[in-house]
């Protein structure tokens, strides 16, 4: 845990506040949802793979279709809303411009990827989702690690439509499959995630 957590303030924080705050050195993440801390365990080593070959494949994908202007990193600081007083780090981001700087603005994400691990809560799920809409961040993947780390993870794309996040692909099966809500289609196999 970092200094800054052992002494909070009582808060709300704000999106600035949170970005002033040293990052844990332990590998944990430290989020700020409706303008309070969230500490979480670092990732699994299982979690950490998985998104990093999200992040090949989509990178992989845009450099085939051409697109030199998108830009694929891995846990990033996005500030969601500063009304909101909300800022999180997603597993992987797609970004209109090239990743320079400690932070992003939502309006620089082309799609955000979070890898749930079997322990998420369901109202962190829905906050996050939430959140990614509002701030119109126009595609989502969520990927759900599966109990047992011999099974295929399920992803499922999200599209944008009207201020909410429309179910558009959903892959649970070990073959090729097309992934169409994304910022260019994506085709992938899930067992590739374990290569």
């Amino acid at each position: 845990m970092s200094t800054a957590l052992q002494h909070p303030l009582i808060g709300p924080y704000t999106v600035e506040d949170w970005l002033a705050l040293p990052t844990p050195v332990d590998g944990s993440r430290l989020q700020l949802i409706f303008g309070h801390l969230h500490l979480t365990p670092a990732p699994s080593g299982e979690h950490q793979h998985l998104a990093y070959r999200l992040t090949r494949l989509i990178d992989d994908a845009l450099r085939a279709a051409g697109r030199t202007d998108l830009h694929v990193v891995p846990a990033v600081n996005v500030r969601i809303s500063t009304a909101w007083r909300t800022a999180l780090i997603p597993d992987v981001v797609v970004l209109t411009r090239k990743p320079v700087g400690a932070s992003f603005a939502a309006d620089e994400l082309a799609l955000a990827v979070e890898v749930w691990s079997p322990g998420n809560p369901r109202a962190e799920r829905e906050t996050k989702m939430a959140g990614y809409a509002a701030a119109a961040v126009p595609f989502l993947w969520t990927v759900d690690q599966p109990d047992d780390l011999r099974a295929i993870p399920t992803l499922t794309a999200y599209r944008l439509d009207g201020g909410q996040y429309a179910e558009e692909n959903v892959v649970k099966t070990a073959g090729l499959a097309t992934v169409t809500a994304a910022p260019v289609p994506i085709t992938l196999a899930l067992t590739d995630l374990d290569s």
